[in-house]
């Protein structure tokens, strides 16, 4: 069994979108597909526009994502290792052989996690799109080369797959997909990165959302200093460095994009200073649902 998990934030339009993308997939195995979101009325919406008996609904108690998402492996989860959760969120959609991709790479058994490959949406022709682009590639590459060394590598949590029956539930106080990773590493279980699993994902188009947006995620990545100081990152301040640097020199194709890559590696010591200045402020990571809405990263709603 596959249960597919939909994590939504009052985006209806979005969330159908990112079913009937699974819905349209040739998936041989018995699967079920669960968006789970605090508003009752995205449950009737979705009720109203998919006819499937595929497709279920939890309501999220409010307490974040992460909270939710314990539920959840409470309620679906199984003692067979075979079976599997597959995580992702209502303002994203997979291509169209994801899940395919993803079942394959389980095939082995030493494979605790799959994480996919996020893909941005915005176009290479502004800033912010650049910027997402050369993250994304980034951390595709870093993904791909610890796989195929088979070291270990912090998850997507916009698409990644776990096997049930290894954890029950997670710490709250950091993000499931570096978390969730590191405890099926600390069984002996290998991280596998599944690069033609594709999710598309919109990124922020101005410059106070993508601080939101990066700021916590910084947060959350460095709470795991205290939660499990024995992981390996991939994301770090210090990595940052080390490939920004890389990056400058490679990645801009003509003057426009070198001044915007000069912009971004400026931008990243920012966002770095305004995370550490706010935990040192016990401004910490929270796992809530979004607190700060990021209005540009919603294509349909």
């Amino acid at each position: 069994m596959i249960d597919i998990i939909i994590a939504s934030y009052k985006e209806p339009n979005s969330t159908i979108r990112a079913i009937k993308a699974f819905l349209a997939q040739n998936i041989p195995d018995k699967y079920r597909i669960i968006v789970v979101d605090p508003f009752k009325e995205t449950e009737s919406f979705i009720k109203k526009n998919i006819k499937s008996k595929l497709v279920h609904f939890f309501l999220d108690p409010g307490e974040g994502k992460s909270y939710a998402l314990n539920l959840l492996f409470q309620e679906y989860g199984s003692q067979n290792k075979n079976d599997l959760f597959i995580l992702t969120d209502g303002d994203v959609y997979v291509s169209e052989k994801a899940v395919s991709e993803i079942v394959q790479k389980f095939k082995d058994e030493k494979v605790g996690c799959v994480t996919g490959r996020p893909i941005p949406l915005d176009s290479r022709e502004t800033k912010y799109g650049y910027w997402a682009h050369l993250l994304f590639d980034g951390i595709h590459n870093v993904r791909k080369k610890l796989s195929a060394d088979g070291k270990f590598f912090e998850c997507s949590g916009y698409l990644f797959a776990i096997r049930k029956g290894v954890i029950m539930d997670f710490p709250l106080e950091t993000s499931e997909d570096s978390i969730i990773p590191y405890l099926f590493w600390k069984k002996g279980y290998q991280i596998s990165y599944a690069e033609n699993a594709g999710v598309y994902v919109k990124n922020p188009d101005n410059f106070k959302e993508w601080v939101i947006q990066k700021v916590r995620n910084i947060k959350a990545h460095e709470n795991l200093n205290k939660i499990a100081p024995d992981l390996p990152r991939t994301k770090s301040f210090f990595n940052e460095l080390k490939y920004g640097l890389f990056s400058i020199l490679t990645y801009p194709r003509g003057f426009k994009e070198f001044l915007w890559t000069i912009q971004l590696y400026f931008a990243r010591l920012y966002i770095y200073y305004k995370a550490f200045k706010e935990l040192k402020q016990n401004q910490g990571y929270k796992d809530g649902w979004r607190e700060t809405e990021i209005h540009s990263t919603k294509t349909l709603d």
